[in-house]
């Protein structure tokens, strides 16, 4: 596996999104190969995206393909990733939809992906996709750190609003914060490898040391500390950008604050999976999830999709220039330090863990 993925200068590598283009793929056929043929059409999709994202993104594909039963397995990343490794002799999945490309990049390395090219995947931006030919995986949007600060709860406690890393380390915090476990939370690993990658590990953990002791619970879901700022449970949760706006919708007292010292992210990212039996419905599932239609909807909860937009304006709540927020990371490095990243973490900090 090539270990030599850089973050390349932000113009040649990603466009801030609007509208699609008019050069989609073309339409697939709405029967699937199996059906056709008279056998019935089901395929075991694994997925790390928010529930309420998932019914929505599917209504396209249903409509298209109404003779498909698409069967969704979800949970939060580390557990999903968790799952799919302990499957590795006998896998359940045909195609994993939206999960961390890091957690891809594992699984490649365990030899557990079946190169594809879905339909339309040139028109894929060359950083969010495997670089053999054909791919392994294919990135669809990224996620990234933000942090969600209850303003009533802040004003009552007449504290300032923290707009940094450092600043969330600050004694004034104690106990007022929730954090995503990253062995089970995409967003919690993805934060703790932007702190190890920008600090380096001996500052990074020195770092995280003080903002253990600030710390009311690690959760293991990626958007409950947002949830849990929005009610006035936490003053404030460190989570993801996607999650602190959906609740700032709704009418909570909450701002959504992307650290100055820039994003953690991570890819949602599609990959086949390797088994015996490769349901032709698994290929005919990933080309319709780069295409048009769920690349819109995509485009309505994240600011950087894997294709190249013309025009437009990143979702309402996102920076004007979202990929200008984003640290400099090394996705290839997430991958192969997080087995130890994650033991270490656990060693220091799992007594704060809330109960599974």
């Amino acid at each position: 596996m090539n270990i030599n993925f850089k973050w390349k200068p932000v113009a040649a590598m990603l466009i801030v999104t609007g509208l699609l283009a008019g050069c989609g793929a073309a339409k697939q056929e709405g029967s699937s190969p199996s059906a056709v043929a008279g056998k019935p059409a089901e395929i075991n999709v694994y997925s790390a995206m928010e529930e309420e994202q998932i019914e929505t993104y599917l209504t396209s594909f249903k409509s298209e393909y109404p003779n498909v039963k698409v069967n969704i397995v979800r949970d939060s990343t580390g557990i999903m990733t968790a799952k799919l490794i302990a499957e590795k002799d006998n896998p359940q999945a045909d195609v994993i939809w939206g999960l961390a490309a890091t957690s891809l990049l594992i699984m490649d390395d365990q030899k557990m992906l079946e190169p594809y090219a879905p339909k339309g995947v040139e028109r894929v931006l060359p950083e969010f996709k495997d670089k053999a030919n054909p791919p392994k995986w294919v990135g669809i949007d990224i996620w990234e750190t933000a942090i969600i600060v209850n303003k009533a709860e802040m004003e009552k406690r007449k504290l300032t609003i923290p707009r940094t890393y450092e600043e969330l380390a600050k004694p004034e915090y104690k106990g007022l914060i929730a954090m995503p476990h990253p062995a089970s939370s995409g967003t919690g690993y993805l934060t703790v490898n932007a702190l190890n990658q920008l600090y380096g590990k001996e500052k990074a953990w020195q770092y995280m040391d003080k903002l253990h002791e600030n710390m009311m619970v690690y959760t293991h879901s990626g958007s409950k500390p947002a949830k849990m700022a929005a009610s006035g449970e936490a003053a404030i949760g460190i989570s993801y950008g996607y999650s602190g706006i959906v609740e700032k919708k709704k009418g909570a007292p909450v701002e959504v604050i992307f650290p100055k010292e820039g994003s953690g992210w991570d890819m949602e990212a599609n990959a086949l999976v390797k088994k015996r039996e490769i349901k032709p419905e698994a290929k005919l599932f990933l080309d319709w999830a780069i295409s048009d239609e769920p690349m819109k909807e995509y485009n309505k909860n994240y600011a950087i999709l894997s294709i190249k937009q013309e025009g437009g304006k990143p979702p309402e709540g996102y920076n004007q220039d979202p990929v200008s927020q984003l640290a400099k990371l090394d996705l290839y490095q997430a991958a192969r330090d997080r087995d130890a990243i994650l033991a270490e973490w656990e060693k220091k900090y799992g007594s704060k863990a809330e109960p599974k």
